[in-house]
């Protein structure tokens, strides 16, 4: 059997707890920053935890995490 290949953009933007969970940077914090809410802001820093539906889509695409 062949060896897949990881999407190299995936391997770039997520990775995953010590229980299998996807961790992702929080999304809207590039640009045009003065048109958000300071609250929105503020709960955008740092990482989140990929909701399990999204996550699935996430491991197909990083077969050997």
């Amino acid at each position: 059997m062949p060896k897949l290949k990881t999407k190299s953009a995936a391997k770039k933007r997520f990775n995953f707890t010590a229980s299998g969970m996807v961790i992702v940077q929080s999304a809207y914090k590039r640009h045009n920053l003065r048109k958000r809410s300071q609250r929105m802001k503020r709960q955008a820093r740092g990482t989140m935890i990929l909701s399990p539906s999204d996550a699935q889509n996430v491991v197909k695409y990083m077969p050997y995490k």
